[in-house]
């Protein structure tokens, strides 16, 4: 598959309704090399879950910085402005679940800042509700 870089780093959506059959949400992986980020950006219908699974990332929620390390976990509720930022000398990897499903994939992130690759495809979610 090949990985969404619209908003900085590689977004692989990999269970979603597309692929999976996935009615209430989908888990994918974020993959972010050192000096990389991801915009800000919201899901006004969706919380998201994250769980680092190497390295280590800032997470800024509502402006607020989080740093979550190897093995470690947030929530970020629906409607909450979050980025992403690798400052460590290391690549970090993250999974990640969002639920429940947008009534449409397009209502389902709305992007607060410019993305660096705006021609980029976003992730491919898939399904109607």
């Amino acid at each position: 598959m090949t990985p969404s870089t619209r908003q900085g780093g590689r977004t692989r959506a990999l269970l979603t309704p597309k692929s999976a059959g996935a009615t209430d949400g989908f888990l994918g992986t974020l993959d972010l090399e050192p000096g990389e980020r991801v915009t800000e950006h919201y899901h006004p219908y969706s919380d998201k879950y994250l769980y680092v699974v190497t390295g280590s990332v800032v997470v800024q929620v509502d402006g607020q910085e989080i740093g979550l390390d190897t093995h470690q976990a947030l929530l970020v509720t629906r409607g909450r402005r979050h980025r992403f930022e690798n400052r460590a000398a290391t690549p970090v990897r993250l999974v990640f679940q969002i639920s429940p499903l947008a009534p449409r994939p397009e209502l389902g992130h709305v992007d607060t800042e410019p993305v660096p690759h705006p021609d980029d495809t976003p992730p491919a979610v898939g399904g109607v509700l």
